[in-house]
Parts: C-alpha cells; structure tokens; sequence
C-alpha cells in the first residue's frame, strides 16, 4: 500500500551552482497513507518551488500496487538541496527554524486524470481527523494545509523516508515520520524492510512515536505492511460444485441456502464471485429424463435459478447432462481419482480371475476353518480383489483411444466452459482461485485469455509418486495445466514434493526456494522463466458453525437418542463413503482381530458405521458395499450388536446429523488407505473440546481420542490422535486396545493438543493465508512481459523480458546496409544448424562416435560464403565442438573465424582455403595435469549413476548425466562438483554445473573460457587501430551463448547511454550471466553502434529478441546477402543526386560512361550495374526530351525515399 514519488529531471547547470552554494544535497523518498482513496483517484505531490504545481495540482506523481496499497510512494527520491547551516550543528528546536529552510509540500487528488482537490482534513479517517493541527488553511472542501519538511535536521548526502497521512498533519512537528536510511546499517535494514521484487518499491518499519496515530502510520504490523486483504480484493473462486443448496417449490418458486459445511462456503469482507455448477438433489452429471433430478436443472428454468443465485454472488455454468458426467462420474472419479490415491490397475483382470479360480478350486479339497477364521480370509481376499479391481468399466480404456478418449474430451471442453464463465466475471487485479482436480486444466485456458491475472490452484486430493501418477497417458498435459496457474496448493507438503518430483522427472523442471513478499523464501518451480509458488497449508473448519449447529434442538435430540440406543457401551463411531479407498474392511478386520484378544470387551462396545452411497464409483462401490455387509454380518453372528452398520445417502448425511454422531461417540474411526481433506477428525475434536473442561470431566465418559490412519492428510495436523498404519491389523487392534484403557491424564493431554489446533487454524484462516501467497505472486507487467508458447494443451506462459520480442528483420536490413564495418558472431549447433544434442541417444552415440555429426547444407555453406566476401563484414562461428570438426566443415570458406570449445581456440579470418588452419589459445594451455585427475574422479560417479558417462574434448572433460535418474543424477553431480572443487582447488579451472534443462553435466575446462570473452577477444584483435564497427549480430541458441549475448548487450547498452544519457534510469533487464568488463573494448566501437542479440526459440534468455527456429536463421542470412547484392546492382535516388546534370536527357553513350566513371568514385571502388536511365546509345539518341528537360531538375522535383522499407524476406 506504499506509494512513491518519481522523478527523472536531469540536472541543469543552474542546479548545480546552487548546490555548490548550499549545503549539500539529499535523496528523500515521499510516502502517504490514504486509507479512503477509493478506484481511479491518484496522488500527486506539489512542491512548493513549482509553482504550477502548487496551483494546478500537477506535481510528482505517487504509485502504488496491490502490494502496498493503502501507501502511495514516490517511486525515485527527490533529491532536495539543503541549506547552508543544514551542515553545521543542528538546532534543537523546530520551531525556532526559519521558513528558508523548509521543504513545503501538499498533496493532490486526481480523479480520472482532473484535478479534483488539494489534501483536505476529510481525506483522514475519523479517528485521525481530530489530531490534525488547528492552524490550517481554510477550504470548501475543508481545512487543507501546507506541509514542512524542515531541512535543518538532515544530513548531507543521507538518503531518508518521510511519511505522511492523508488528511492529518501534527500540530508540532515530530521526527519519527522521518527515516534515515543508513546503507552500513544493513543488517538493521534486512530486518526492518523487505524488498518486494514485483514492484521494486520498499516495505520499512518507520520507527515510533508517542501519538497513537503515529504508531498506526509509521510503525504497522509487519503482515499487514508487506501483505494484505480488503474488502477492494476481488477473488473468483472456481470449484466444481457451488457451496450453496438448490430448492424448488412445487410451484416451480427456486430458492437457495449456502452449503455451511462446504469449505469455499465460508463467510468473508473480500468481494468474492463464485463459479461452478449447481447441484440439485445430488446431481453429480447423472442422466434422465427432462425435468428429473437426474437430468439437472431443466433448461427453461435457468434463468430463475441464475436470478436466484445472485445474492450469493454464485455464477452457474451450465454443462451438458451427458459431457458433465463423462468428466465427473467417468474421468475424474473413474481415471483420476484412483490414481491421484496412488492405485493402479494395470493387471486388475488377471488379479480378479485368479483369485476365483483359487478361490473355486480350493473350496472342495481345504480343510474348513472356524467361522471366525473363515471370515477374516474372505474378507481378506475379497478386499484384496477390490483394492486391485479395475478403477473404470470393463473394456478398451486404458491409453488415448477407446473410452478414455472420450472422457478426455469431455474433461477438456468442461474446463473451457468454466473458463468461458470465469473471463465473463473477471474483473482486472482479482485473484483466481481453482479447487480440485475436476479444473487441472482450467490455468491453461485461463493464461490464454487473461495472462496477467494471479491464477491459484488448490487440489484437496493427494497427489500421487511420479512412478504411479506417469501411468497416466495426459501425465504431461495435466501436469502443465497446473503449472500454468502462479500458485499451486496442496494440504501436506507430502504431496508438493511428489509433485515437485513429477515436474522434474516428467517434464525436465527445476526448483527450489526464491525470495517471497514476506521478506522469507518460499518453494517455487522454474518453469520457462516463470515461477510457479507451492504452497502447503492445510484446511481447518468454522468453529462458530460448528457451535451453532451442536447447540441446535435437532442436533442435541439425536444425540441423546444415540447415547440412550448404546447405553452402557463405549461407542466407536466411523463415517466413510462405501469405497475400497476408506479401508472399511480393514476396520473391521481389525474389530475382529480386537475381541478375538480381548473378550472381556465383547459387549461393551459397539461400532456405529455410517456408510455413504457412493455410486459415482460404479462397480467399486457396489463391491465395497456387498463386502461390509458379509463381514458385518459375519462379525454380528459371533458377537451380537457389535457393528451397527446403516448406509445413507449423502444428502441425509449433513453437517447436523453427522456432528450428532461425533458427539455422541467416545472414539472416532478415520482409517482411509489414502486420503486427502477429511474434516472428520476435526469435526469430532471440536464436539469433544470440553472433555478436558471439570464439568467434563466428571461426566463419566473416557471420550475424546481419535485414531487416524497415518495415510490421511489430518494425521499431520492431529498430534493428539493416535495414528496407525490400516494395513497392519494387529497395530490397528492395539490401538483400540489403548484408546480403551488409556489413562485420564493421557488422554486430557491428547484432547487439549487436538482441541487446541481446531479452534485456532480454522478455514478462513487457512484461505488467508493461501491467498496472501497468491496476491503475493511476483507478476508485475511493468518488469516483464508474459508470452505464450506451445499448441493445444502444450500451451504455457514464458516470463520475458518487456522488450523481449521477434527480431526485426526490416530493421536489420536497414541497420546491416547503412553501416560501414559490420561484426557477426554465429553460434554453430542449434543456431545455424539444426542440434545433434537434442535427442539423448544420438548425443550419447556422437560422444562415443557411433554416428557422424550433421553438416551444414551447400545452401548454408555458400550463404556464409558470401557473407564473409563482402569487405565490410567480420564473421566467426563459435562453437562447443573441437576444432578438427570446424576446420573439416569450414575449411573452404575464406574470411571466416572460427572459435572452437567456446572460445579456447581460435582461427583468425583468412583468404587461404584449402591448407591448414592455424589455431591459438585465449589463455594459457601448458598445465593438463588436472585432466587424469578429474577423469579418474569421474569414472567412481559412472560407476555409481546408471545412465552417465564421460565425454573428452581436447580441452575439457563432461560428466554427462542426461540420461540417469533425474533424481539421482542430480544430487550425484552435487557430490561431484564439490569433490572436484576440493580436489583441484590448486589448479586454474573452471567447474561448471549444467542443470537437468541444460541438459545435465559437470564440466571441468580451462579457467576464463566462455563466449563473452572470446567476442571481447575478437573485437580488440579485429578493429583494434581499424575502422570501428557500428554494427553487431549475434545469434545463439542455449546456455552456453548467454555470455557472448550479454556481452553484446552491455555494449550496446553502454553507447546508448553515451547518447542519451536521460535513458540512465532505464536499467538493462536481468541478464543470464554476471557483466562483463567492456571498457577495454571501448575504442573499438562505433558511438552509433546498433546491436542485435538474438536467440533461437522463446526462452529466458540475455538475448533482446528471438527467430523460432533455425529456418529462420538461414532466411535472415540469406536476406542479408540479398541486401548486399542489390547494394551491387542498383543506384538510389540519392546516388543519382550527385551526378553531374546533363545539359539534355538525350545525353550520348560516351557521355553517360564518363557520368559512370565518376560514380564509380562515390561507391568506395565499388562497381555498379547500369539503372533503367542507361540506356543503349542506339536507342537512348532516339528518345526525346520530357519536361523537366534536366535529370536533376526531375529528381529535384521528388521527395528523397529510404528504399529499405521495400526489402522483402
């Protein structure tokens, strides 16, 4: 909320008499709080010795952001002149200064670009408008006022913060709205302030004061200074489902409730639109006949429910009946939902039939068991036959054709309605907030539409091990849906890292921790020069809901009626839906094991089993259900009314009923095999939270614990449950063993843990903060620019550079035939030719020299030749191969340099082809004794990483790991570099470290070898005591021509600001690689150098612009030398200027040979074909005059063109 001033004046020469004459200067940065600017109002600060803008309004503007809105700051400081007796010893009053030595300022409010008024006592809240100081200027809008800095306290060539509030000015003045920013103190500063990258502006704490205004302004709470939420945010919330109830009246009268015990239900001061589809009576996409509740909401009916749901800001989208059900019933919970639960079924059919023939076969020739044991080995194996059934129907469906085909369809063009919807309700600076896994693909259609809205994903599910979750044949489709979003959320960190590892293995990304706008860092994954957040916090519930519904009539009759129904037992309760995932036949498994070892509790407990239609799940749920109800009964014959099992429908199993069971229940059951949000642990500690109360205590009840599966996400959060692992029955059997006997102080312990952890992290505390991190997502347009790439669901947004854009091709023509010496540095592999080290397998067979290396083409070859024949260029192709592979390839080129292993050897230009190139070393190449050590090294990690290798040049040595584990290749090449680095600290080398996405390897070469130096090397040798050169292209394609791209960049950079030195506040955007020292070079370039660094393909880069792909490159090329071939063929009209005017047109052949002769002298010895105007003399006699009757008269009359624009590509 922090704005700033901006000035770039540059400094005139009467300016810099006076500050001989005063005092000295000093950098002042403006802030002001404006707490009731409400849209399309700005701020503008009037300095008093401006006395336009002390009138008009019109001063130093003041910025802000979401970030640090309410402050407004300058965004440069004001650099103010100081009084002369400002360095010698400063008063010790205020108010015995003179009014010389004041800075006087007011503030502006500008609304919609007109002056509207100056700061007037309104502009302050209520509470702070009675502190303003009585002696102010009158207005009509108020009392306005004047402020004064008073110069005498500053100090000379000190930099300080003055801050302000709009409306309020303090009758005395008080120092503490000014801050001395000390550049030493800066441990002080890293504490105090945090530097928000998005912005560029900063966030300080701006000391004390004894006003309680003051304290509010200058010294606010660090969460809300650096982020906040109010009621100006906008969020559109996407979820699959709204969070609200539909009902219809029979007289077709649509009313709506919210659905409080949805977690997007909850109540906010943000301004939230909230889109999805309806459900009525539990329509899940299921088919029927119009006007069922099976079909959905009928069509003729829409509008009234979409007028209905306007009060709850609920926007529907209305999906096809049959396309919502393939996405819902069919690829979600069909296809995703098991796999998001780490299940495969890859061999369920051969599973099942095996188990039936065993089962069938056996049945005659084994022995019988008891029941019991009969019992426990059929549940056993059929749980066993349903945890491996197959996940969807029964035919073709596995892959990208048959079935799943179509359900893939169906889940792409349901995510692009939702988007359709979300553009519709967007407004600029919302936040957009996707749930579930229903929508991975909604960022992708989002980023296409609305590239710079902050996109947040949140998947309430887990997320699977990349060794499971790459089964999926979209694995990448999907996994780039999400990363298109800023910021992807998760309940447990569990299941970011298995995504992080997903991203890595499957699509070659990297991560790590970057600087957040807390001042902290926070897990991020690089994804194309974007950084996408990954946030882990995990889901809480409302506690005054919750409150509210168990001091309902209803809720508190069910209970009594429960307690009453059980009386004298200790109840165990379990609340799942009927699916092999909840592990509910575990759970009774281990009931069965439990009194088999402990008869003395059989009759004194019973196990409530609520079980929840689930028949999304198709076969699954059908199996599940006829399982429970064999084991059950199974278990109830042996022991009488130990399960009370009752199957209900979701909609009969509210919030209401379900809190009635918690709190009627002493233990709580959550065993899932796996699991994600599950509000059930949560729900029951909350209903036993006064068990650790006195008047709990004594009310003879052991109640209060909960045993959570340690494959649940609550199992994290819930330290006071006792956590099991569900495969294990005999722990899951102590377990209940020891909920049962467990010991009042233990278990008041673990009551209070998990009562404690409810009532403070509740949902709208974890919705704050998650989107606090999305607010806080670092996507600022003014620093860069967001650029889309890819087809399809391959789509995703790259973070460039704001001038980052297509190279201009028109504009280098004009700048390569207006130059007069020209420098044109080309990469070798990926730029002019197409990359061998693209694919991992020729890579690996080039290094080993199983296959020949790809050649230039003939066309290529003679392109280059070309160029290199013309007299004004210098060509050199720098290359990463070895130098017996350049010379074999360019060996019959004259004029061309050559720059092999990145610059370690160099063949300077020559017109002898043919014979042997001379080489030379940029640095020195005697010591190589360093090579057997980092060989032998090397050769223990190959050993060790599967899938590595070594690669020898002449002057390095590569381990290569592009094709070993992702994982373990990379924390491998960790342990090698640093073992390299300790080894041969003592000898002059560089270690480089190749990161998996620049293609991963540890190189070890020659210390002071990259590109960047050698082009340095190559201008001082090549124009040294020479024509400077006033043009430069330079082309690469990856990583390792970043240097020689910065390089070109820095020094174009620098004569631009030789030019126009009021361009100095424009900063170079982010290079790749650290600067370089270009001022050796600096007599070797022309003042009006133009520069064009180029690479091939998007990608973050030090490049200004890029070509897409190496076609590209041959068409510039061969445009070029198109250029200079006309440059041989034609005059311009200028050229034409300058001969000497014929006395008549009709001018003889001699005559014009002699006009041609002096041209020739124009053109710097260059020949020129004859122009349309030569003509034969036989036929030039014949033609007769027409007005004007002079060539330069006729020229004369034309209006000189710039031919260039007519170059054609």
């Amino acid at each position: 909320p922090w704005y700033e001033t901006q000035n770039t004046n540059t400094m005139t020469s009467e300016e810099s008499k006076s500050i001989l004459e005063s005092g000295g200067q000093v950098s002042i940065t403006f802030r002001v709080k404006c707490p009731l600017l409400s849209y399309g109002q700005a701020v503008y600060l009037c300095r008093e010795d401006n006395e336009d803008a002390m009138s008009s309004g019109r001063g130093v503007p003041m910025y802000t952001s979401q970030t640090l809105h309410p402050w407004y700051e300058t965004q440069t400081p004001l650099v103010l002149n100081l009084p002369a007796s400002s360095t010698q010893s400063q008063g010790s009053m205020m108010s015995s200064l003179a009014h010389s030595n004041c800075f006087n300022y007011k503030y502006s409010i500008w609304e919609g670009g007109v002056m509207s008024r100056f700061e007037n006592s309104k502009d302050a809240e209520s509470d702070a408008s009675s502190k303003t100081s009585p002696s102010m200027a009158s207005s009509s809008g108020g009392a306005y006022f004047i402020r004064s800095l008073h110069m005498q306290f500053l100090s000379r060539n000190e930099e300080y913060v003055v801050s302000d509030f709009l409306g309020l000015k303090s009758a005395e003045f008080n120092s503490s709205n000014v801050l001395k920013v000390n550049s030493n103190e800066s441990q002080m500063l890293s504490r105090s302030f945090t530097r928000n990258s998005s912005s560029g502006l900063i966030m300080m704490d701006m000391g004390r004061s004894n006003h309680s205004m003051h304290k509010a302004i200058l010294k606010p709470k660090k969460s809300s200074a650096v982020m906040n939420l109010d009621s100006t945010d906008g969020v559109v919330v996407a979820s699959a489902f709204l969070p609200v109830h539909l009902h219809r009246s029979d007289e077709g009268r649509w009313t709506a409730e919210w659905d409080y015990e949805a977690l997007l239900s909850m109540s906010t001061h943000l301004r939230v639109t909230r889109v999805g589809t309806v459900k009525w009576r539990g329509w899940h996409g299921n088919t029927g006949a119009e006007g069922s509740p099976e079909g959905g909401v009928p069509i003729n009916e829409r509008p009234a429910v979409e007028k209905c749901l306007e009060e709850f800001n609920c926007v529907p989208v209305w999906c096809s009946t049959k396309e919502f059900g393939e996405m819902y019933n069919g690829f979600c919970k069909g296809v995703l939902w098991p796999i998001l639960h780490n299940v495969t079924s890859v061999y369920a059919d051969g599973i099942q039939k095996n188990i039936r023939k065993s089962n069938t076969a056996s049945d005659s020739t084994k022995p019988k068991r008891n029941s019991s044991s009969s019992s426990s080995f059929e549940s056993f194996y059929s749980q066993y036959e349903e945890y491996c059934a197959d996940d969807v129907a029964a035919g073709p469906v596995h892959g990208d054709g048959g079935k799943e085909a179509d359900l893939w369809r169906a889940y792409t063009a349901v995510n692009r309605q939702f988007a359709d919807v979300i553009v519709q309700c967007f407004h600029e600076g919302d936040l957009v907030w996707i749930h579930g896994f229903h929508l991975m693909l909604l960022p992708s259609y989002l980023t296409r539409r609305v590239p710079m809205a902050k996109v947040g994903l949140f998947l309430h599910t887990p997320f699977p091990s990349s060794e499971i979750f790459r089964t999926l044949w979209c694995r990448e489709d999907l996994l780039r849906g999400m990363l298109n979003a800023d910021q992807v959320g998760f309940h447990l960190y569990e299941y970011g890292r298995h995504f992080l590892t997903c991203c890595r293995r499957l699509l070659g990304l990297s991560y790590g921790m970057v600087p957040d706008s807390y001042g902290g860092f926070n897990m991020a994954i690089d994804n194309s020069g974007r950084t996408v957040s990954i946030t882990s916090i995990h889901a809480g519930i409302e506690p005054p809901v919750l409150s509210h519904v168990l001091r309902h009539n209803l809720t508190f009759e069910k209970f009594h009626s429960i307690q009453n129904q059980f009386r004298g037992k200790t109840i165990m309760c379990a609340i799942d839906r009927l699916e092999t995932l909840k592990g509910i036949p575990l759970k009774l498994l281990a009931i069965e094991r439990f009194l088999q070892r402990r008869p003395e509790w059989v009759g004194k407990i019973v196990l409530i089993q609520i079980g929840i239609s689930a028949f999304e799940r198709g076969d699954d749920y059908s199996k599940t259900k006829e399982i429970v109800l064999e084991m059950t009964s199974s278990i109830n014959k042996r022991w009488p009314g130990t399960i009370y099992f009752q199957e209900c429908a979701e909609s009969e199993m509210r919030l209401q009923q379900r809190l009635a069971i918690l709190r009627a229940s002493d233990i709580c059951l959550v065993l899932p095999l796996r699991d994600g949000l599950n509000q059930i642990p949560l729900e029951f500690s909350f209903c036993h939270r006064d068990a650790a109360t006195e008047e709990g205590y004594h009310d003879g009840r052991k109640r209060g614990i909960c045993i959570i599966s340690e494959f649940a996400s609550s199992s994290r959060i819930m330290r006071g449950s006792l956590q099991v692992n569900p495969w294990k029955i005999a722990e899951l059997a102590n377990a209940f063993d020891n909920a049962l006997n467990m010991s009042n102080e233990e278990r008041l312990r673990r009551v209070r843990i998990s009562a404690e952890y409810v009532s403070r992290v509740t949902s709208q505390r974890w919705a704050l903060a998650v989107l606090l991190d999305l607010k806080g997502v670092q996507k600022n347009q003014e620093i860069t620019q967001y650029a889309g790439a890819g087809l399809g669901l391959g789509f995703r947004l790259l973070g460039m550079d704001k001038d980052f854009v297509s190279l201009d091709t028109n504009r280098v023509a004009k700048a390569y035939k207006n130059s007069r010496c020209r420098l044109i540095l080309l990469d070798y592999g990926g730029t002019i030719l197409h990359n061998d080290n693209i694919d991992s397998i020729e890579r690996f067979q080039m290094v080993k020299h199983l296959r020949k290396a790809s050649v230039p083409t003939e066309n290529l070859l003679e392109n280059l030749k070309r160029l290199c024949d013309h007299p004004k260029n210098v060509v050199f192709v720098v290359s990463g191969k070895e130098r017996h592979s350049l010379s074999k390839v360019f060996n019959n080129i004259p004029n061309l340099g050559l720059a092999a292993e990145h610059g370690m050897f160099i063949s300077w230009p020559t017109r002898k082809t043919g014979t042997k190139r001379l080489w030379e070393t940029i640095v020195s190449n005697k010591d190589t004794s360093w090579r057997s050590i980092a060989i032998s090294i090397m050769e223990i990690y190959t050993s060790r990483t599967h899938g590595s290798y070594i690669e020898e040049t002449e002057m390095k040595v590569l381990w290569q790991y592009r094709d070993a584990d992702p994982e373990f290749g990379y924390s491998q090449s960790k342990e090698l570099e640093d073992h390299l680095s300790n080894v041969l600290r003592n000898y002059d080398v560089d270690i480089l470290h190749g990161g998996i996405e620049e293609g991963g390897y540890v190189e070890v070469r020659p210390r002071g070898v990259n590109k960047g130096l050698l082009s340095i090397h190559v201008i001082k040798h090549m124009f040294k005591n020479k024509k400077k050169f006033d043009f430069a292209l330079v082309l690469g394609d990856d990583h390792c021509d970043e240097p020689m791209l910065s390089v070109m960049r820095q020094i174009g950079r620098r004569m631009e600001l030789m030019n126009s030195p009021q361009q100095a506040h424009v900063s170079l955007p982010h290079l790749q690689v650290a600067s370089f020292e270009i001022e050796t070079v600096a007599e070797c370039v022309a003042s009006d150098i133009q520069t064009f660094t180029c690479t091939v393909g998007k990608k973050p880069t030090s490049a200004a612009s890029y070509l897409n792909d190496v076609s590209e490159v041959h068409e510039l090329l061969e445009a070029l030398n198109r250029i200079a071939s006309r440059d041989h063929m034609f005059y311009s009209s200028n050229d034409l200027r300058l001969l000497n005017p014929p006395k008549n047109v009709q001018t003889s052949l001699s005559n014009f040979n002699e006009v041609n002769q002096s041209v020739e002298t124009i053109s710097s010895g260059i020949s020129r074909s004859m122009s349309m105007n030569a003509l034969s003399g036989g036929r030039q006699s014949k033609i007769q005059p027409l007005a004007p009757p002079s060539l330069s008269q006729f020229l004369g009359a034309m209006e000189e063109e710039d031919d260039d624009d007519a170059v054609f590509f």
